[in-house]
């Protein structure tokens, strides 16, 4: 089902940047302002100058940030800073990292176009809501540049690997690119375009669904931007750029792909002891209270914990740590809870899922938080790496403020919840995958379009 096509990638000139780590980000929605700033003081060509941070700002048609944008594209290819490679290819693409457990891996994954297509047609699925307003702001910089930047990240699945396997034995024998992220990882690409080997490629993805892992307003900005174009030429031609994105895509079982928790520091109103928090959780859950060590230590047993009883029982476990008292609890949804009408009218994917037990029956159920709440009063902040979430509850709980710190600590997505949630059609709350690491932008581009905006 999926349409797979070799490209002629844009991307750095080693000859011109010899330090890819001064131009290389990692994806706009994951850069705050402090970040961007130095991104900037590392390079002049930093891929920032193009991939422009979401500003939030209300965005039109013809702004004056996506127009210079466009001119900077148009003059680092002209000087050669930007070179377009000659020959369509797919590109290997592998991440060697160290997981927050201390063990080394490797995810490989390979970068190709896919023919868009729209959800409803069962080909390519997500598993998150996307928001207008980022979307609007990406497909301007899109359609005004004619290119698209960043990369989506999908899964599809191959259980022998043969993919992989065919793109490594067909590989040139020296990378593209090598560079490390600011975590250490190291992102190595290498060119694969021996003709045979790209169509047999192609024909295995034929029959396989796709999953964005994450890039859903991106791959949502290329439906609209394709709609532009349409708009435009309603003779739009099959093989128009318009009609492809580009992917980063890894197999679904591969070895090396790993989603992290996205844990939640609530920033509760009010003030609320941690006996308090327990009789209000135990309707609902069952509550066991952890002691015996410093608050590292403590978080440390209560993801253990959790960890053991998804295991054993399949069942979802949650942590609290109130930072204020230093105490940690562990939670269990009981079974009138998930019966309750908050939860059951979700389907049965939805409910075995950590953030939505968290968000329907702990959040708004209890705390009577609602998502929009949460979203408009900045209510919920969100950690993938559990010292600095512990790090920021206890600075938290020492200020003068008429708010309760409370962090949540969440097991990790497991990839089959991911797939089975995309082909129900349901979604997943917001922020409930975090696949690490975060791929690279910069390494590749692809162009939709040769126009220029130069006079």
């Amino acid at each position: 089902m999926a349409v797979i096509a070799p490209f002629r990638g844009v991307r750095y000139n080693p000859e011109k940047i010899s330090a890819l780590e001064e131009v290389l980000t990692p994806p706009y929605d994951v850069i705050d302002e402090k970040a961007g700033a130095a991104f900037l003081k590392k390079n002049p060509h930093n891929m920032i100058q193009l991939d422009l941070r979401n500003t939030g700002q209300k965005t039109r048609e013809g702004s004056r940030r996506y127009v210079e944008a466009h001119e900077r594209f148009d003059d680092w290819q002209d000087d050669e800073i930007l070179v377009r490679d000659t020959t369509p290819a797919l590109y290997l693409y592998f991440i060697d990292y160290l997981h927050p457990s201390g063990r080394k891996m490797t995810r490989k994954g390979l970068v190709s176009l896919v023919g868009l297509a729209d959800f409803s047609e069962g080909i390519v699925k997500p598993h998150e809501e996307t928001f207008s307003g980022v979307i609007q702001d990406r497909l301007e910089l899109m359609d005004e540049c004619g290119a698209q930047f960043s990369k989506v990240f999908s899964l599809y699945s191959d259980p022998e690997q043969e993919i992989i396997a065919l793109l490594e034995k067909a590989r040139e024998p020296e990378p593209l690119a090598r560079a490390k992220d600011p975590d250490g990882n190291v992102h190595t690409l290498w060119r694969v375009s021996d003709p045979a080997t790209l169509a047999r490629v192609t024909r295995l993805f034929a029959d396989k669904s796709l999953y964005i892992a994450d890039g859903h307003h991106r791959y949502t900005t290329a439906l609209a931007c394709r709609e532009r174009a349409r708009a435009r030429n309603r003779d739009l031609a099959a093989d128009s750029p318009y009609n492809f994105i580009m992917m980063y895509l890894c197999a679904c079982e591969d070895p090396g792909l790993s989603v992290l928790p996205t844990h939640r520091l609530l920033h509760l109103p009010g003030k609320l002891s941690a006996d308090k928090a327990v009789s209000m959780l135990e309707p609902s859950f069952t509550v066991e209270e952890l002691t015996g060590g410093s608050r590292e230590w403590l978080v440390d047993a209560l993801q253990m914990r959790m960890d053991e009883l998804a295991l054993d029982s399949g069942l979802v476990a949650l942590g609290m740590y109130h930072a204020g008292e230093d105490r940690g609890f562990l939670l269990q949804a009981k079974p009138e809870a998930m019966n309750s009408k908050i939860i059951a009218g979700r389907d049965q994917v939805l409910q075995g899922l950590d953030v939505v037990v968290l968000s329907d029956i702990l959040l708004q159920g209890i705390f009577e938080l609602s998502h929009e709440k949460c979203v408009q009063d900045h209510l919920i902040t969100y950690f993938s790496d559990t010292n600095k979430a512990l790090d920021a509850a206890v600075k938290e709980s020492v200020k003068e403020s008429d708010s309760t710190p409370l962090l949540f600590l969440l097991n990790p997505t497991r990839i089959s919840q991911v797939t089975d949630v995309a082909d129900k059609g349901e979604i997943m709350p917001h922020k409930s995958t975090y696949f690490y690491p975060k791929i690279l932008t910069g390494l590749l581009i692809n162009k939709l379009s040769d126009g220029s905006k130069k006079e």
